[in-house]
């Protein structure tokens, strides 16, 4: 089975490694663990490659730190792995790396907030859940919260 763990910078993401820890049999699994960064402008000008963002370099030494501390925690509990941090829209990022891979099951966790802008701009789980071509799991939040 090949799962996809997309990750971001929160609390939540443990809840989601905890999940997957717990939920899921390690032996014959592959495991991506992916965390987007998107970048300030959502589309670049023609001229510019695509995941250009020059105001992200500093974020991208930490997202790969925060990815590698992820990975170390499913490691230890026998998950063999890799890491990937990439920059772009966070939703058609991660469908559209689900889809190269030909994931099996995408894993995101739902910060269980229904603001202003989620309604506007649309809730990252929910969307990955309607538009994914394979299985998606939404791990909420903790009660504790």
């Amino acid at each position: 089975m090949k799962v996809l763990i997309a990750v971001d910078n929160t609390v939540d993401s443990e809840n989601t490694i905890r999940a997957v820890i717990d939920g899921i049999r390690h032996e014959e699994t592959e495991v991506v663990v992916l965390h987007v960064l998107q970048p300030v402008e959502p589309s670049a000008p023609p001229e510019m490659a695509q995941g250009y963002a020059p105001e992200l370099e500093d974020a991208k030494q930490a997202a790969r730190a925060f990815v590698e501390r992820v990975a170390d925690k499913l490691r230890k509990n026998g998950f063999a792995l890799q890491t990937e941090v990439r920059i772009g829209d966070v939703t058609q990022t991660i469908l559209n790396r689900a889809a190269e891979w030909q994931a099996d099951l995408i894993i995101v966790g739902s910060h269980g907030q229904r603001s202003i802008r989620d309604f506007l701009l649309g809730n990252v789980a929910e969307s990955i859940a309607r538009r994914a071509s394979c299985s998606v799991a939404i791990v909420r939040p903790s009660a504790s919260r």
